[in-house]
């Protein structure tokens, strides 16, 4: 088990064991909803996809943040190529598990134009709203997406357009800067 499963099975052991508090803290703190904190105690596709067609990495060191998302991509009846499966890996917070969790939810079973029109209020309206603080792991997880589907493009050697390309350029400066600018 790599130290991100293992990271991501610690927090979920955890909350687990103390959910009653961290459900209290959660309410009175951080204000999470009902979806974020299910997402979180039970969140869905964790795991890694064995040979993934494309992998998107990225995180925040200043919150410590990282996020893995691994898909598999097949063409539909019409011969477009989807989303047949996505997993994710994450290290980090509630709100980096559950926005982790949504993303993967959303994005199952869309073509690869519809999953990168995929943004980070989608996710957030999707867990029923982030507290203000926590909006950059949607963030995250947008780009965790959109890095996937880039890597699978860039391996098949498929056209990359300039908005996906100039999202990496970001994205890829983010993790290299140490601080992710939309904080």
């Amino acid at each position: 088990m790599t130290l991100i499963a293992k990271g991501c099975k610690q927090n979920v052991n955890f909350a687990k064991r103390y959910s009653r508090y961290n459900t209290k803290m959660a309410e009175n703190s951080l204000k999470y909803s009902k979806k974020v904190m299910q997402y979180f105690l039970h969140p869905k596709n964790v795991g890694e996809i064995k040979n993934a067609d494309g992998i998107g990495k990225v995180g925040n060191p200043v919150c410590g943040d990282i996020m893995f998302v691994f898909i598999k991509v097949s063409k539909n009846k019409k011969g477009q190529e989807i989303i047949k499966d996505i997993k994710f890996k994450t290290l980090g917070c509630a709100a980096a598990i559950a926005t982790s969790s949504a993303v993967t939810e959303i994005a199952k079973g869309k073509t690869l134009p519809e999953a990168l029109k995929i943004k980070n209020s989608d996710v957030v309206k999707f867990l029923g709203g982030l507290p203000p603080v926590k909006h950059h792991c949607s963030l995250l997880a947008e780009e965790s997406l959109g890095e996937a589907i880039y890597d699978y493009l860039k391996k098949n050697k498929k056209s990359i357009s300039e908005d996906l390309e100039k999202k990496h350029q970001i994205a890829m400066n983010e993790v290299h800067e140490g601080q992710h600018k939309h904080d």
